[in-house]
């Protein structure tokens, strides 16, 4: 009969703490809706320098992540996701700095018109308010979400995942520590203190109206809960089926470099090439260089019964390969009929998140460019620039493949509304 009663207890326990969450996130959005441009940017060289100086106990935090993630049977992929080194941490600060050196967008006037009664009218952008980030893993995502979030004035609730809980606390305290500094609430960036799955549900329902969107980072399962759950808006992507496709004029040497690039610069990413597409016209003097480098490489290649043909060590490639985001060192891949079955196969089996074209023609990269319906196109260049440091964001909160204003690395101007400002001189309606 105890054992219940414990668990209602701290049910009713966490539903208070996650409402009081709420609340001084609302109250600190208000704050920092208003906030001067140089008062954020401030507060950002600050956590900056305390991540900095903090690294020693962000480290210690991670080794204990990592020594239990690796107790636990973590696969590879996902270790190397959850850790951070030194190099790690200078990236996480600098990121911070690049966000602090960023145009803010608060307050931009995007569109001026006037009226023939007169009336001028501006359309304004504003912060969205709260943010609820529910992550997994990568710890960094602590500190690119506070920088985002704080500098296009939205306070932000996080929830990283059980594995990173350490970690993610360590870097709170860094940032926490660098709001203290200024003059910013402290409940501008809160992490949620338990691990408990019960607090992803409450802020999935809202948190009592106080979180405005959800930001989900993880893996298929946790943003396809995210989708399904979610009482308020979401900015996600659910897998990134991302495609190279090898166009009949790609030069051999580029096609290459892009191709190995795209799949095993990282592995683990949601940009991560999973699916390599070569023109049936430029098979015989691509497809075995291609196939081959990537074998040797250490990737497994499931292909077609073309590819199979240029290297005996290629496995056959099931339905369900080209549909699937391996995340991991393996690599589906065929001969396709052409661009437009190029297209079509992306159309069926791809994702909406990233997906490229080598080629030497410029009509044919134009064509690929305009019909292919993803979030993130590319033309000569590898599927591992979907991440929004590369687009100049500074960071990114997530990836979005809907078709919300925010798709593609969600940064500044995504973690933005507008309204319009209307200025008259007694204007009445007849």
């Amino acid at each position: 009969m105890t054992a219940p009663l414990r668990t209602a207890e701290s049910t009713t326990a966490s539903a208070a703490l996650m409402h009081d969450l709420g609340l001084r996130a609302r109250q600190a959005a208000r704050v920092l809706a208003l906030a001067p441009t140089a008062q954020k940017n401030e507060a950002l060289a600050a956590m900056a320098q305390e991540c900095r100086a903090r690294r020693a106990d962000i480290l210690a935090a991670n080794s204990q992540d990592l020594a239990e993630a690796r107790a636990s049977g973590a696969g590879a992929a996902f270790v190397d996701r959850l850790a951070l080194d030194d190099k790690r941490i200078a990236g996480m600060a600098e990121a911070l700095e690049v966000v602090r050196d960023l145009d803010d967008p608060v307050g931009a006037v995007m569109q001026s018109w006037t009226r023939p009664n007169g009336m001028s009218i501006e359309r304004v952008r504003v912060p969205l308010g709260v943010i609820g980030i529910i992550y997994e893993s990568r710890p960094n995502v602590t500190a690119d979400a506070a920088a985002l979030s704080l500098k296009s004035g939205n306070a932000a609730i996080l929830r990283g995942g059980s594995e990173s809980h350490r970690t993610n606390r360590a870097i709170h305290v860094a940032l926490t520590a660098a709001l203290a500094r200024s003059t910013l609430p402290e409940a501008a960036i809160q992490l949620v203190p338990t691990r408990e799955r019960a607090a992803v549900g409450m802020m999935l329902a809202g948190l009592d109206g106080t979180i405005d969107v959800i930001v989900p980072r993880g893996g298929k399962s946790l943003v396809a809960r995210v989708q399904e759950e979610a009482r308020v808006p979401v900015f996600a992507h659910l897998e990134g089926i991302c495609h190279v496709y090898v166009d009949r004029s790609a030069k051999l040497a580029m096609a290459k470099a892009i191709v190995l690039n795209a799949k095993m610069r990282r592995t683990g990413v949601c940009g991560a090439a999973e699916t390599l597409l070569v023109d049936v016209a430029a098979a015989q003097s691509h497809l075995a260089p291609l196939v081959t480098m990537l074998l040797d490489a250490g990737c497994e290649v499931r292909g077609d019964e073309a590819v199979r043909r240029v290297d005996a060590r290629v496995k056959a490639a099931a339905e369900q390969d080209w549909s699937t985001e391996y995340l991991d060192a393996v690599i589906s891949a065929r001969v396709v009929e052409g661009l437009e079955a190029a297209i079509a196969h992306i159309e069926r089996y791809g994702s909406h998140h990233t997906d490229a074209i080598v080629t030497e023609d410029a009509a044919r990269a134009e064509r690929f460019l305009r019909e292919v319906d993803s979030a993130i196109v590319l033309h000569n260049a590898s599927t591992q620039f979907a991440d929004g440091g590369e687009f100049g964001f500074g960071a990114e909160i997530g990836i979005a493949t809907g078709r919300f204003h925010a798709r593609g690395p969600v940064g500044l101007e995504q973690l933005t509304s507008f309204k319009y400002r209307v200025r008259g001189s007694g204007q009445t309606r007849p």
